[in-house]
């Protein structure tokens, strides 16, 4: 059982909380139960697993490193108020866009971590192919972020990419793009859907940028029956992303 803090693969662990070392080591921290067997039934590289005694363990596949661990060690690791007992050091996939996608999200600057785990996971509900951050938007191995796909991250390829090269990408595919906006909208249920559909919904207070807006082929917006100032864009991403699969 590992008890220190200064443990060196304690401390390489808790490095992963910040952006920058995921990146650097290609690695995410995964917490709790469900999150866990998601990412192992669905073959994500795990790396190891980590979890304290009498903690409810899945089904764990032959040959993965498991650690136990003190539970002193475990809420260092954790960045919930209440750790499950369990977390997993999970690999970064390379992923691209699948060769055969009707229907993709677009995220342009989305901040909040919430809202894009949110976005993901309703995007795997909606039996869309992808979903794609652009510039700006907040990491997708963010702890909130993950959470807040409650296993999604793991169905549905999400990847990071410049908008202005892959927004022309998808119209040379016939990808129809749609972007959530107000000035020269039309509303999203008389809006032109093909069949080939991408969404795009832009950063929280900002919306779309300009340059992002320009690519696009039909501006939608959904209505405000009463006095809201707006809807919040995770919302707003689910409306659209259910109209387009009628």
């Amino acid at each position: 059982m590992i008890t220190s803090l200064q443990n060196e693969q304690i401390k390489q662990i808790k490095k992963l909380q910040k952006a920058k070392e995921r990146r650097k080591q290609q690695q995410f921290i995964l917490e709790g139960f469900h999150l866990v067997e998601e990412a192992i039934q669905s073959g994500w590289p795990l790396e190891s697993v980590l979890f304290e005694t009498g903690a409810k363990l899945p089904e764990l596949p032959v040959g993965l490193n498991c650690i136990e661990v003190s539970r002193k060690v475990l809420e260092h690791l954790s960045e919930t108020e209440t750790p499950q007992g369990i977390l997993a050091v999970a690999g970064m996939k390379e992923t691209a866009l699948p060769e055969q996608v009707n229907f993709v999200l677009v995220c342009d600057s989305v901040q909040d971590p919430g809202n894009l785990g949110t976005m993901i996971r309703t995007a795997d509900a909606a039996g869309f192919g992808a979903v794609i951050c652009g510039t700006g938007t907040v990491d997708p191995y963010n702890d909130k972020t993950i959470r807040a796909t409650q296993g999604s991250l793991f169905h549905i390829p999400v990847m990071n990419g410049d908008l202005a090269e892959v927004l022309p990408k998808l119209k040379s595919q016939g990808i129809h793009l749609w972007a959530a906006a107000l000035e020269g909208a039309v509303d999203y249920d008389k809006a032109d859907n093909p069949g080939k559909l991408a969404i795009i919904v832009g950063n929280e207070g900002a919306g779309i940028s300009d340059e992002v807006l320009a690519l696009a082929d039909t501006i939608v917006k959904i209505p405000i029956y009463g006095s809201a100032e707006s809807l919040n864009v995770s919302v707003a991403a689910g409306i659209l992303m259910y109209e387009a699969k009628k």
